[in-house]
């Protein structure tokens, strides 16, 4: 075991002249894919488990993940012409999806590919956490703390300590800050 924290220590150190920044404590595992690794920036005691996919098309844009930060295995995040930060505390599950664009689709008759790109402020909040296969949308803001449930479709904006769930996701839970409870949120 002692070998193979060795050899992690060993690769990260070495991935780390590559990357905008890698803090201390931190450990990457091989990614699928990064566009423009010096536009990532990493913190201290991140642990990125691996297939990362990281795609920054414009290079006016980073990703930003911040110290304390969990990201579970085939993670892809895209950033266009705005920088998307992963802020301290938040733990990201497995096949999770962030991103900060849309394709046009307006044009008829012309490939959303071949439109032209939006980029929109995707905001997370510290201690934020996000479940397996979650796909954060581009223009969603997440409050401090709120929990994304698995598989969760999310657009929107949620306040801090939220539960966020469903296809589209919706809050169906939030934190009383009065009565110190979570309470079910009536959706109508």
């Amino acid at each position: 075991m002692q070998l193979k924290k060795a050899i992690w220590f060993f690769k990260t150190k070495l991935l780390g002249l590559s990357y905008g920044g890698l803090g201390t404590h931190s450990y990457v595992g091989p990614a699928t894919f990064i566009e423009h690794r010096s536009q990532v920036f990493i913190g201290n005691n991140v642990r990125i488990y691996p297939g990362m996919r990281i795609e920054l098309p414009s290079k006016d844009s980073l990703i930003s993940i911040k110290d304390n930060v969990s990201i579970g295995q085939n993670f892809h995040a895209v950033s266009y012409k705005k920088n998307l930060v992963i802020p301290s505390g938040v733990v990201i599950s497995a096949n999770v999806f962030i991103s900060n664009v849309n394709h046009n689709y307006k044009k008829l008759g012309i490939s959303p590919l071949k439109q032209e790109l939006i980029s929109r402020d995707t905001k997370i909040g510290e201690n934020c956490f996000i479940g397996y296969g979650a796909v954060i949308l581009p223009g969603t803001h997440l409050g401090k703390q709120c929990i994304v449930g698995a598989n969760a479709v999310v657009h929107g904006t949620f306040d801090d300590y939220s539960v966020i769930a469903g296809v589209p996701a919706r809050t169906i839970k939030k934190y009383d800050k009065e009565t110190k409870k979570w309470r079910k949120v009536e959706n109508v």
